[in-house]
């Protein structure tokens, strides 16, 4: 029989090794997009916007749900990847981190949109008069000015998906050792009526989220405009 504490342990070095690998997946997907929709003046930005930010509103069990049928076996996506030998996503730790990118999406793209806009086209053409390529100045201007903007992105991702329940209990069960976060590992207690091991575990994530709302706020007013 399996040790409870193996098993809350397996939880939480499976939550954070999920949280981390979101977190700098969605670093290198987000940052072009927010970068595109802070920059451009389509008319598609807003559709992109509200489909990036629809997981915000989405009840978290419906997004699983459509992942779930999107990345089965049988699903369009579950069965292109089937069909050329890619492992079974659902039910795996790949198919979690596919959930977990989509639902901490806007938590990524929203920071970073906002931190591009508020750069402003100064710097920038600043940059351009200097000769200075496109791509030098969105790397030697536009990123070291949106540091703090990253540095939130990244916090809120990892807490957001230390958090997560719904999405991966749809898409991902609650195989211990395998698929079984935190989140779900304390419904299992809370099934079982151990409400010790259920309150330890919650604790910690409480103390967590308290602490991470801390760190951004305390850090965001570093950069605040000083007041007259």
């Amino acid at each position: 029989m399996r040790c409870p504490v193996g098993s809350d342990l397996a939880a939480v070095v499976l939550t954070a090794r999920l949280a981390g690998t979101t977190t700098v997946l969605l670093l290198l997907v987000g940052t072009p997009l927010a970068w595109w929709l802070a920059r451009t003046e389509s008319r598609f930005r807003p559709m992109v916007e509200a489909v990036t930010a629809l997981p915000l509103v989405l009840p978290p069990t419906v997004l699983g749900f459509y992942l779930l049928v999107l990345l089965a076996p049988t699903g369009p996506v579950g069965g292109v990847w089937d069909a050329i030998g890619g492992d079974r996503l659902v039910f795996s730790f790949p198919g979690l981190v596919i959930g977990s990118m989509i639902y901490s999406l806007p938590f990524v793209v929203q920071p970073l949109q906002n931190a591009f806009l508020a750069i402003g086209d100064g710097p920038l053409e600043a940059a351009a008069t200097l000769g200075a390529s496109p791509a030098d100045r969105f790397r030697t201007v536009a990123l070291p000015l949106a540091k703090p903007g990253f540095l939130t992105a990244a916090i809120l991702s990892f807490a957001h998906t230390v958090g997560e329940f719904g999405v991966v209990l749809m898409i991902g069960g609650n195989i211990p050792g395998r698929t079984q976060v935190l989140s779900t590992a304390i419904y299992n207690h809370v099934e079982a009526l151990d409400y010790g091991s259920a309150h330890l575990l919650s604790g910690g994530l409480l103390a967590f989220s308290f602490m991470v709302l801390l760190s951004v706020y305390s850090f965001g007013r570093r950069f605040e405009a000083p007041r007259l």
